[in-house]
């Protein structure tokens, strides 16, 4: 059993991410800025948390074994989770990042290709330049983990491939994950490490 600290923990998610915890038996403590929504569950702290709150993030986190950040890339840059991450002494960070920066099968990335919706470029190139943060980062012990293009409700199965730097794209020419599943996966991740300061990703 973990220690196990969820910025953003009341997100899609990030709520997604706290039932695989519990699930698994780890004890959580759920951070952000309104837990009121979490309740009294059994394995779980709460901490309402302005994560760009520096010491506050870093006191929220002492004393955990993992990190999980599960926060928008535009509110919250590598910055503002490295750094209170390091200072806490937390030796593991794994980060829920986004699909913009995977590559495509003709070379390029996702948001750089042709018809990427305008609306999500600012959030998907803040978690571009947050993977290129972490890549520079030689002391934490970091996973930066992509979803694919749909990033989506809906059942857990337990059944996805597992890529590196590339978008992954089913036999039916859709590139996509549940919460439910990509939770089993980053959280496949924190119990068995296969990806130290590396990017993956996760898809069907």
């Amino acid at each position: 059993m973990s220690k196990i600290a969820i910025i953003g923990a009341t997100g899609r998610a990030g709520s997604q991410l706290l039932e695989e915890a519990l699930r698994r038996g780890h004890s959580v403590t759920a951070i952000a800025r309104d837990t009121a929504k979490i309740g009294a569950r059994a394995g779980v702290v709460s901490k309402s948390v302005d994560a760009l709150d520096a010491e506050a993030l870093q006191a929220a986190i002492a004393g955990h074994d993992v990190v999980i950040s599960a926060a928008h890339f535009a509110t919250l840059p590598a910055s503002a989770v490295i750094g209170p991450v390091k200072n806490a002494g937390v030796k593991r960070l794994l980060v829920v990042g986004g699909a913009g920066s995977l590559l495509l099968p003709g070379g390029g990335r996702v948001i750089d290709s042709e018809g990427f919706p305008e609306e999500y470029k600012t959030e998907a190139s803040a978690g571009a330049v947050f993977l290129q943060n972490l890549r520079q980062e030689q002391q934490l012990d970091w996973t930066f983990v992509s979803p694919s293009a749909e990033f989506v409700e809906g059942e857990r199965t337990g059944t996805f491939r597992i890529g590196q730097d590339n978008l992954l794209v089913s036999a039916q020419g859709r590139s996509w994950i549940t919460f439910a599943d990509y939770a089993i996966a980053l959280l496949d991740e924190v119990e068995t490490p296969k990806h130290s300061q590396q990017r993956f990703t996760v898809g069907y």
